[in-house]
């Protein structure tokens, strides 16, 4: 791995190119600060010296800030391990330096990137350079800086759009803006910085320090009322993140008291938010979404991916269209096949709906989707079935002898993988002579807008066909997560829990409302009971049977929703839920429901004395979450998947559990085992088996371990061969 490292070259004319290097982004690493502070002090010292120009090498500028310092400072408490960029560098070093600087800059200048850039003099640029100040993203505000010398330089406005929605722009934006000074070819890139320095150095140009700058702030009221409402769309947009509101105080400090006071006083929110628990949880998500791909006995045994150029989708209905719709969105060749002419030509609308609403949310340029489309090939017969890399049965269950055709028609290297999480995949392999090509491919629905792809290995699927399904999943922009063979796989087994103890705490006479209410005020897009209306009742009356026969032992039999279902309702499908929907209005409450949850009340009598429990905000919260946490204890207990982050990375992107939360294990880890398994203890002595704690949560519990240090190598893997990779895992003694 090439090492950080700070260089500096002297030309004739007089002026310092100081180039720092940390592959891949040029991340400013505590080393590349360290260089800088050096490379600037001799530059400073030296008479040979007149101006200098600042870049990054590999034609990259710099991604920002290090991240794993991030990490180490939360996983140790230790604030004296971030170094003083802000002041002691950019401020001390190079905004108030002697001697004028440039930012020569190609590719990105994000974070701390353009934080450094915007403390130089001037800022010269090559086309499509992407700028921002994503650090809203992990839980921090800008901290060098970045809060009081964009609005000087944008505007207040644009400034407030570009860091809380963390959003970049173009180099061209940035120079009508005011951010860039100038956009050149990258071969006249370092010559013309040089030349500006030495301009601004024998006064040609104008020496600017942004942080002194006023006159794009505009007049004190207008600035105020701009605050004022960015500060009521952060409360709705952003709830429960403080470092939206943190961001807006700290802007507001630079505008009423100087830019020098608003940077001191960003130094000390930054410190405050790194430690918060929305940072935390939002950097724990940002680490665990890169380690999915490091899966043990895949991709470290010298694999390399096969391409993945034409694929075969069975099934156009609404997974089958989805899957489809992704693939050919990244150009990749579809064969959609379906059994008669009017499901395939349903198949097809669906697949050009989906790519119809895109181009109408301005999401995909109408040339991009009719190339999408192009890619696409309806099919009745396995004729097109040929030469195909891969083929994703949409639904096995009414056939599962499909995959012993496939393998008749489809080449020997062919993946053959299925969608449906209702048939074990070992079962299926049985029938085949192709039990090493046989995979899960578990998408969300729907399957073209989620970003996780639940990868699925039977007791034979080879490592080559993991890594290939990875690739694919990559290539079609999800997030692929390696997981082990199991009723529901991962994510669905460990959120099966959810709806349940909804039902569980309605049936116990608290309010349907309520607990929507709280989930949603936790952070979740919507409660369960709404969820349920948008599902349709289908989806969950089948589910919980197929989950009733696996884990009889801990659920919860319901009676509302086949209640409902006779009462002649399904949801938003037909406008008559828990809510009643009306077009053009958000859902409403629906009062005629209670006559319904109390019939419900009356068949299960499951509340003490008759009479509804009292419980508070909180309590609800945890009776839904924590059988949660529970049963994802056990997922990780019975290994299906390699380490705790993948469970969490996959709640946030499967489930939409709020990424500030760091995911389900993570949360459970925040607010504490101990508590968690004291809680589920007392609820079982009180309502049954439900909430009966797992023996992995009741042995981390009493022992002190956090969930999140779990990770599969406490496991064995076996490797066969260097292709065929084993999931019979083992606690290792």
């Amino acid at each position: 791995m090439a090492r950080a490292r700070v260089t500096m070259e002297v030309g004739p004319e007089g002026v310092a190119v100081i180039t720092f290097s940390n592959p891949p982004v040029n991340a400013l690493a505590v080393p590349v600060l360290a260089g800088l502070r050096e490379k600037y002090d001799e530059a400073m010292r030296r008479d040979d010296v007149k101006a200098i120009v600042v870049t990054g090498e590999g034609r990259r500028f710099s991604g920002g800030f290090d991240i794993n310092v991030f990490e180490a400072v939360q996983r140790t408490g230790n604030l004296e391990a971030l170094p003083d960029f802000s002041i002691d560098i950019i401020v001390n070093r190079i905004e108030d330096g002697k001697k004028p600087s440039v930012a020569a800059i190609e590719g990105l200048a994000l974070g701390g990137g353009l934080e450094l850039a915007m403390g130089c003099h001037a800022r010269i640029a090559v086309p499509r350079v992407q700028l921002g100040l994503p650090e809203l993203t992990l839980g921090v505000i800008p901290g060098a800086g970045g809060t009081q010398r964009l609005p000087r330089l944008v505007g207040l406005e644009k400034a407030i759009e570009i860091m809380l929605l963390s959003k970049s722009i173009t180099s061209e934006e940035g120079y009508k803006l005011g951010l860039i000074d100038a956009i050149v070819s990258p071969v006249e890139l370092l010559k013309v910085a040089q030349l500006w320095a030495l301009d601004i150095a024998e006064r040609r140009k104008p020496w600017i320090r942004s942080l002194h700058k006023s006159d794009k702030l505009g007049p004190l009221p207008d600035t105020q009322q701009i605050v004022k409402i960015s500060r009521q769309q952060a409360r709705q947009t952003a709830r429960n993140m403080p470092q939206h509101q943190g961001c807006l105080d700290v802007i507001e400090t630079g505008i009423l008291q100087g830019g020098y006071a608003g940077v001191l006083q960003e130094a000390k929110v930054f410190k405050d938010l790194v430690l918060s628990d929305t940072s935390r949880g939002l950097v724990h998500v940002f680490f665990a979404q890169r380690m999915t791909s490091k899966v043990p006995g895949v991709s470290d045994i010298g694999l390399k991916p096969r391409p993945v150029k034409k694929v075969a989708v069975i099934g156009g209905g609404l997974m089958g269209s989805g899957i489809a719709t992704a693939l050919i969105l990244s150009n990749i060749q579809v064969v959609l096949k379906e059994i008669n002419p009017e499901f395939l030509l349903k198949g097809n609308k669906s697949i050009e709906g989906n790519i119809k609403s895109l181009v109408t949310r301005g999401k995909l340029a109408q040339e991009k989707a009719e190339k999408a489309l192009s890619m696409l090939k309806g099919a009745m017969d396995y004729s097109e079935f040929g030469d195909v890399d891969m083929a994703v049965v949409e639904n096995v269950s009414l056939k599962q002898n499909i995959f012993s055709d496939l393998e008749k028609v489809c080449p020997p290297r062919c993946i053959l993988a299925t969608n449906t999480s209702t048939i074990n995949l070992n079962l299926i392999g049985e029938k085949t002579n192709s039990q090493d090509r046989i995979v899960g491919a578990h998408f969300f629905s729907p399957a073209h807008v989620m970003p996780l792809l639940e990868i699925v290995r039977a007791d034979k699927t080879s490592a080559q066909v993991i890594l290939d399904l990875m690739t694919v999943g990559k290539t079609i922009k999800k997030v692929p997560v390696v997981v082990g063979n199991c009723t529901a796989f991962a994510v669905n087994r460990t959120f099966f829990p959810y709806s349940q103890s909804a039902h569980l705490l309605v049936n116990l006479g608290v309010d349907l409302f309520r607990i929507d209410r709280v989930i949603s005020d936790f952070g979740l897009p919507i409660g369960p009971f709404q969820l349920q209306d948008l599902a349709g009742y289908g989806v969950a009356v089948a589910t919980t049977e197929e989950y009733s026969g696996a884990f009889q032992d801990r659920v919860f039999l319901s009676p509302l929703l086949k209640l409902m279902i006779k009462n002649g309702r399904n949801g938003k499908n037909n406008g008559k839920g828990y809510y009643i929907y009306e077009k053009g209005s958000k859902p409403k409450p629906d009062p005629s429901v209670l006559p319904i949850i109390e019939e419900s009340r009356r068949l299960t009598n499951i509340m003490p004395g008759g009479k509804p429990i009292s419980v508070s905000d909180q309590e609800i919260l945890e009776m839904i979450l924590f059988p949660v946490v529970n049963e994802g204890c056990r997922v990780l207990d019975d290994g299906i998947v390699i380490r705790a982050s993948d469970l969490d990375i996959a709640s946030v992107l499967g489930m939409s559990f709020p990424s500030y939360r760091g995911g389900i294990i993570f949360w459970g880890d925040t607010v504490g085992p101990s508590h968690t398994y004291k809680s589920l203890a007392k609820w079982t002595s009180l309502y049954g088996n439900f909430f009966k704690p797992s023996r992995f949560l009741e042995e981390r519990a009493t022992k002190g371990i956090p969930l999140c240090t779990f990770n599969i190598v406490d496991f064995e893997i076996t490797l066969v061969d260097s292709t065929l990779f084993t999931v019979r895992l083992k606690k290792k003694s």
